[in-house]
C-alpha cells in the first residue's frame, strides 16, 4: 500500500521522499511478504471511509513499530491514542499471539471502528481498547499497575493530542519496566518545532514542554530524530527508562 498525502496545508512533501518510499516499499512492504497485509489495508480503508482523519502511522512507520516491539521483546504495549487501530495491528503482529496492547481512544466513533478492524485483524482477544481522555484514563491504569492488577508495560507508543504529551510521558513512566522503550510520535512537525512564530501553539507548546522536562529527568534518556517521507516532515523521540 501506497499511501497519497496531497493536503500541502498539512503535509510537506518532496518528490525524492516520495519515490525513496515507494521503492523501498515495493521491496520490504510487499504484499506477498506480509501475511497480514490485506487486514492492515482494511484498517486503513475502512478508517477513512467511516470518516476517520487520515492522520494514521503509514505502512513504513507502522513496519517500524513492528520491529522495535521484537527487537525490544515487548509481551505488554501501551499505546495512547488509538485512532483505527492501524498502529495498535501493526505492534500486536510484531510482538506475536502472547502480546497484549492496551491502547487508550477519547473519541467513541473512533474507538468503535478500531475495535471494526482489530476484530477483522483477528485481534480481539490481544488488544483492548479502552475509552476515555488519556488523562483520565492512565492515571486508572497507573493504580492498576502499582496495585499489581495489571502487569507493567515494556514498550509505549504515544501518539495522541500533542499538548498532554509530557502528562502522558510521565504517567507513563510511573508503570514501566526498567529499559522500556517510551516512543512520542510527531514532535517536530514540519520544523514548527523550533519556530518562534508556532511557540504558543497548543501542540508545540505541549511538545517542547515534553522535551525540555525530559532533557531533566535522571530516570531517562531520549533522543529526537527527524524523518522524512511520503506522509512527511517530520519526527519522534525515543526514549529508554532506566
Amino acid at each position: 500500500m501506497v499511501q497519497k498525502f496531497n493536503d500541502p496545508s498539512r503535509y510537506e512533501q518532496d518528490p525524492r521522499w516520495t519515490a525513496v518510499d515507494e521503492y523501498t516499499a515495493t521491496h520490504l512492504l510487499a504484499p506477498e511478504r506480509n501475511p497480514h497485509h490485506e487486514a492492515l489495508e482494511f484498517a486503513y480503508s475502512n478508517s477513512l471511509a467511516k470518516g476517520l482523519p487520515d492522520i494514521a502511522s503509514y505502512p513504513g512507520q507502522g513496519k517500524f513499530l513492528s520491529i522495535q516491539v521484537q527487537i525490544t521483546g515487548a509481551k505488554n504495549i501501551l499505546e495512547v491514542g488509538t485512532l483505527g487501530g492501524y498502529s495498535a495491528i501493526w505492534m500486536a503482529y510484531g510482538g506475536g499471539p502472547d502480546t497484549h496492547i492496551t491502547s487508550i481512544e477519547v473519541d467513541a466513533h473512533h474507538k468503535e471502528v478500531a475495535e471494526e478492524n482489530i476484530a477483522r485483524a483477528g485481534l480481539s482477544g490481544q488488544i483492548e481498547v479502552l475509552l476515555g481522555r488519556g488523562v483520565d484514563v492512565l492515571p486508572t491504569l497507573v493504580e492498576e499497575v502499582k496495585a499489581d492488577k495489571r502487569p507493567p508495560f515494556d514498550f509505549v507508543f504515544i501518539d495522541a493530542d500533542k499538548q498532554n504529551n509530557l502528562a502522558y510521558f510521565d504517567l507513563a513512566l510511573q508503570m514501566v519496566k526498567p529499559r522500556t522503550c517510551i516512543y512520542v510520535d510527531n514532535v517536530v512537525r514540519r520544523g514548527h518545532l523550533v519556530d518562534e512564530a508556532y511557540a504558543k501553539e497548543d501542540r508545540i507548546a505541549g511538545t517542547r514542554a515534553l522535551i525540555e522536562a525530559v532533557g531533566k529527568k535522571e530516570n531517562v534518556d531520549a533522543v529526537v530524530m527527524q524523518t522524512v517521507s511520503i506522509k512527511n516532515y517530520d519526527g519522534f523521540m525515543i526514549s529508554i527508562a532506566k
